[in-house]
């Protein structure tokens, strides 16, 4: 199996560089690996593949149902390789965009920003439930004629390339950061800086982002994890924090359509301001900074 061989050729790539980084790390005294951080990436990781392999029968299932209806096919090798590609990036870039602006998905994606440290480990931080329904956002790509075993042997190509982006070490690539996503791209990605937030939510090409206007340059020293801090290594904490908020704040609040809001409108939506969205946190921010610099004057 192709997706086999990929990751038999991945992971000693995997065990070198974050060798590398280590030392690295230790070197500068820089500390940006910890026991509990790293062992938390790894047991996220292997919960997800867990639910992965228990759900992928169902979504080749789906995949290949799709592709059965397929209104048109690409004969050439490499233009099927480079649109699949392409398409499957932009697919994904608005995956991760309905994750982050719709509460519900990102009481799943929450698990893989709620990392205070930021090294290669966190690319394995995975959002543990996100294969129950990701395969569904890649129905597009059957329809269009690329295989189920080929869509899913892309994205693992793509994920083992958005997992080399998780480091500090990396600093800017020039040209690169034009049309990729670079490592400096994703430290934005992560950042809890009010500037930073939900920005840069491509996985491969950067373009989706400038087009959209999710992009950000790294301009100011990036502080990693969540605006508000999980503060726990707990397993359950750190799997289901956002879900017991959400279910808290439906518990608060009267009316359905309220309700409702609390589960599909953005993170920090509040019926009552109490809570700020990533967007009001940004107008706060550059609020004040603009005030800040006018009174300097």
């Amino acid at each position: 199996m192709k997706e086999v061989s990929l990751y038999a050729w991945a992971i000693p790539v995997y065990v070198v560089v974050i060798g590398f980084e280590i030392i690295v790390s230790h070197i500068h005294e820089r500390k940006l690996y910890s026991g509990k951080g790293t062992i938390t990436n790894f047991y996220l990781m292997l919960l997800n593949m867990l639910i992965d392999l228990m759900v992928r029968g169902g979504g080749l299932v789906v995949l290949n149902y799709f592709f059965e209806l397929r209104f048109t096919e690409i004969n050439s090798p490499i233009l099927y390789w480079f649109i699949l590609l392409v398409a499957q990036d932009f697919l994904f870039y608005v995956l991760h965009v309905v994750d982050h602006f719709c509460r519900f998905f990102w009481a799943v994606h929450v698990t893989h920003h709620s990392s205070e440290e930021f090294n290669l480990t966190v690319g394995f931080r995975s959002s543990v439930f996100q294969p129950l329904y990701r395969f569904i956002y890649f129905i597009p790509l059957s329809l269009i004629g690329f295989k189920a075993m080929d869509i899913l042997l892309m994205y693992s190509i793509t994920q083992i390339y958005g997992i080399l982006l998780h480091t500090q070490t990396i600093k800017k690539l020039g040209f690169l950061e034009w049309f990729l996503v670079t490592p400096s791209h994703h430290r934005v990605h992560h950042a809890s800086n009010p500037i930073y937030l939900d920005k840069n939510m491509g996985m491969v090409f950067i373009i989706w982002d400038r087009i959209f206007g999710t992009f950000q340059e790294e301009t100011e020293s990036a502080k990693f994890g969540l605006t508000t801090s999980v503060g726990s290594f707990h397993p359950a904490t750190v799997l289901f924090h956002e879900w017991k908020s959400m279910i808290e704040d439906i518990r608060k609040t009267e009316g359905l359509k309220n309700k409702l809001r609390y589960i599909f409108d953005k993170p920090g939506w509040s019926h009552d301001g109490s809570k700020l969205t990533s967007s009001q946190m940004r107008e706060d921010y550059l609020r004040n900074k603009d005030s800040g610099s006018l009174q300097r004057q």
